[in-house]
């Protein structure tokens, strides 16, 4: 059960959960204007970004599913400036959120979240893609950042 479970957006919305109880239950922490202005901003270039990349999936006809073996590496569009696109989108939506609705706890859970998607999902995707394209991986490893 808890391996159908293991996947990024879950993760991601754990997080957002979280920080909209918080709201629910003991309201805002903060509530400044340019703040949810800059959250929104945070949330729309999140989103962007996920569709940006899930494109570049379809596109190369691989998987986008976490824990499956890849077909192709990536490493055009989005993926030249970051390896990890879509965690960095999915980063950036529970910040944009968190900001705009005025959740502290969001904001403590966005390195939270970060290091969760390092470990349990980018570790294991690069030791898949170093097994399936060898130098090809570690080139596109030194010239493209993890997340900018």
């Amino acid at each position: 059960m808890m391996r159908a479970l293991d996947y990024p957006p879950v993760w991601l919305l754990a997080a957002l959960a979280i920080a909209w109880a918080e709201v629910s239950l003991w309201g805002r922490a903060f509530d400044l204007p340019l703040l949810a202005m800059l959250g929104s901003a945070l949330f729309w270039l999140g989103l962007a970004l996920l569709a940006l990349a899930a494109l570049s999936f379809l596109r190369a006809c691989s998987t986008i599913v976490p824990h499956r073996a890849p077909s192709a590496l990536i490493s055009t569009g989005l993926y030249r400036f970051s390896r990890n696109p879509i965690y960095l989108g999915d980063m950036l939506i529970l910040a944009g959120l968190a900001l705009h609705w005025g959740a502290l706890s969001g904001l403590v859970l966005v390195p939270v979240l970060g290091r969760i998607l390092t470990v349990r999902f980018i570790l294991p995707e690069e030791a898949r893609l170093r097994a399936a394209f060898g130098a090809q991986a570690d080139a596109f490893f030194a010239r493209t950042r993890r997340w900018v």
